[in-house]
């Protein structure tokens, strides 16, 4: 028998006078989650996604919690120029980016042995190279500032092993590497990078893109006996990229109740 989820914790103002910037935050996900959590701690928050109607419905009901406007731009992290396009905006609407959440990150199911190269480029351009992208425009951003932080989402797959997921685990792999060695240029000039890998958030689109079965397999391997729910996973990048962790930088915290 699982776990009870606890109650949802109130916010404190930990990133009082902070601006976030959190990609894929469309939909019932972690990014989502994290935007609204930002806002709940006193950030003044934009978000971006690669799908229009659901960025314009997260907008709208994270600007409804907020009681204020929370902006939002169309972003494809494989795109360069999409990149670029961002960051001016959110120059435009924020002034300067303090946070940036890299939460873009593409899955699927396929074995090796069947797995195609589309199948395997798109999930590493997306979940790898995208965070790559955005992470060197945003330290082009704040080099100049000498402050900033960036949190980036991996996953426990990046240190074990799943059937079915061998891109997305070599990704999250490279996004936990990518954070390391960013954190040790980046900390010549006052900025932390860091990474949360969670074991299992369930939200809608998760669903949707595991096949049947393994999800139940999956949450009975969790000590909790359930998955996590998206905003305690957003809590602990909140803890990230407050001051509270102002010591920690290069490091990838497991969020995750897994058996060993």
């Amino acid at each position: 028998m699982g776990v009870s989820v606890p109650d949802y914790p109130k916010g404190r103002n930990v990133l009082e006078g902070k601006t976030v910037l959190v990609t894929a935050a469309a939909g019932t996900g972690i990014g989502f989650a994290t935007a609204k959590r930002c806002l709940e701690e006193g950030a003044t928050v934009m978000v971006s996604d690669i799908h229009e109607r659901r960025l314009g419905e997260a907008t709208d009901a994270l600007a409804e919690a907020a009681g204020r406007p929370v902006p939002g731009t169309i972003c494809n992290v494989t795109k360069q120029g999409d990149v670029d396009a961002l960051f001016e905006a959110a120059a435009a609407e924020l002034g300067h980016v303090d946070v940036l959440v890299n939460n873009a990150g593409l899955g699927g199911y396929a074995r090796l042995d069947e797995m195609t190269d589309d199948q395997w480029s798109v999930v590493l351009d997306v979940t790898l190279n995208g965070t790559f992208r955005m992470t060197r425009a945003c330290l082009q951003h704040m080099k100049g500032r000498g402050a900033g932080v960036i949190v980036n989402n991996a996953s426990v797959l990046g240190w074990r092993a799943q059937e079915g997921q061998a891109h997305y685990a070599a990704a999250k792999a490279g996004v936990m590497a990518l954070t390391r060695c960013a954190a040790a240029e980046a900390a010549d000039y006052g900025v932390r990078v860091n990474a949360v890998a969670p074991s299992l958030a369930m939200h809608e689109f998760l669903a949707k893109v595991t096949p049947d079965g393994l999800l139940d397999d999956l949450t009975r391997r969790e000590a909790f006996g359930r998955a996590a729910e998206p905003w305690e996973i957003a809590n602990v990048i909140v803890f990230l990229a407050s001051d509270y962790s102002s010591y920690m930088t290069g490091e990838t915290l497991a969020v995750s109740s897994q058996h060993p």
